[in-house]
């Protein structure tokens, strides 16, 4: 069988991180519609994206081992197709208890396409591209905000379609992108660890804990705490807050992730020529931080936007490529799809409890506003303890087989 061209296949996974974020996000503008039906308080239209976020945390632990068992695609497709029935299915749903479950089925099939996806695109990738390459894949993940925010903005409130038309709109593509992955996308994992296993011992699971692993860990607990929780209730905080239209708040939310893009593409192609991503990644986590506290505490309109614009430019989107790529660089190739599940798994810890805290505060205090500075103040102390990251993780215990790689001149 002939081998999968990686432009296309970057260009598919590309796709399935649209479809993602699409699906996360046609939420978001309707909460207040979805309220209104089902007579919810904040707290618990928050409930409907930790139930979401909760199980698809759940999925990224077992995901690493099912992969490593029965080939990375194979998970990542069955997950996917369960992915569009799931979201097809929270929009016919007709009690607030059966949304949820919807949410959750939902939540458990898109679980399996982190580690499966980053475990073949980091694979198939030269070192000095890694970088760039993760930042175009999750260039995805903005498209798929936008076009969720926007879409489900439009579908409901301007066509007036009902909020649960754009579930019913997303779930075809999604299908459809699980089968071309399928069709087109190879997995060589199995027979790259067989041979991994011939030549060189196997490695421990204590390689992924080492001390720059856990204050990643850390640090990426902290960025999506604050991404998330501004992804579950911006538009709603526009509206209640700030008295935008309901029909705008998608677009004005959508500068975000396309803000994200060029910011991105920039930081993943300065982390690929750069002796240390330690600086950078500093940098931007404090860059981020900045931005979560300004964002509400401003009156002017002007400055709101502008605050929404630097955060998709230096926030999570543009620290996300940077961290695959170091962890790429301090991991074995053959343990990717593990290490991207514990990554994923720990950043998306924070989704659990964001939407929730954020809704709970806001019932407390009557305003939004906190939970912004909370997620600022997160994101502080994940970047103070990334400081106390090691520079010489090459020559520890882990890397010792991506040497061996290198001087093949290819990834295992």
């Amino acid at each position: 069988m002939k081998k999968t061209h990686p432009a296309l296949v970057i260009f598919l996974f590309f796709l399935g991180w649209v479809f993602m974020y699409a699906d996360r996000n046609i939420l978001s503008p309707v909460m207040g519609s979805i309220g209104e039906e089902w007579n919810l308080d904040q707290t618990k239209l928050g409930l409907m994206a930790t139930v979401f976020f909760a199980a698809y945390a759940f999925m990224q632990i077992p995901t690493g081992f099912l992969a490593d068992k029965f080939g990375r695609v194979k998970v990542l497709v069955v997950g996917f197709i369960v992915f569009g029935i799931g979201t097809y299915l929270s929009g016919a749903s007709t009690t607030f208890g059966i949304f949820l479950m919807m949410r959750a089925l939902t939540g458990l099939g898109e679980g399996t396409y982190y580690g499966s996806q980053y475990g073949i695109s980091s694979t198939i990738t030269p070192k000095k591209y890694r970088g760039l390459v993760s930042a175009i894949i999750n260039s995805g993940m903005a498209f798929g905000i936008s076009l969720g925010f926007m879409s489900s903005s439009y579908f409901t409130y301007t066509l007036n379609k009902g909020w649960q038309f754009p579930f019913y709109v997303f779930a075809i593509p999604t299908i459809l992108v699980a089968i071309l992955i399928a069709i087109f996308v190879r997995d060589d994992s199995h027979k790259q660890k067989k041979q991994a296993n011939q030549t060189q011992e196997k490695v421990p699971m204590k390689t992924l804990f080492t001390k720059n692993h856990i204050f990643v860990y850390i640090l990426i607990f902290c960025s999506l705490y604050g991404f998330f929780g501004m992804l579950t209730w911006l538009p709603y905080y526009l509206q209640t807050a700030r008295d935008i239209e309901a029909s705008q708040t998608g677009i004005i939310s959508s500068l975000v992730p396309w803000a994200s893009i060029p910011g991105a593409i920039l930081f993943g192609f300065l982390s690929d020529r750069i002796k240390s991503k330690k600086p950078l990644i500093i940098s931007l986590a404090f860059a981020g931080a900045i931005c979560q506290f300004a964002i509400p505490y401003t009156d002017n309109y002007n400055y709101l936007i502008v605050g929404l614009c630097l955060y998709g430019l230096l926030g999570k989107l543009a620290l996300d490529p940077v961290l695959i790529s170091y962890m790429a660089d301090i991991t074995p190739p053959s343990m990717y799809s593990r290490v991207y599940g514990f990554f994923n798994f720990s950043g998306m810890l924070s989704s659990i409890f964001a939407p929730y805290i954020t809704g709970y505060f806001a019932d407390k205090t009557g305003s939004l506003e906190f939970g912004f500075y909370l997620a600022g103040g997160l994101l502080i102390i994940g970047a103070v303890l990334f400081m106390f990251t090691s520079d010489n993780h090459a020559k520890g215990q882990s890397v010792k087989p991506i040497s061996t790689v290198r001087k093949e001149g290819k990834l295992a």
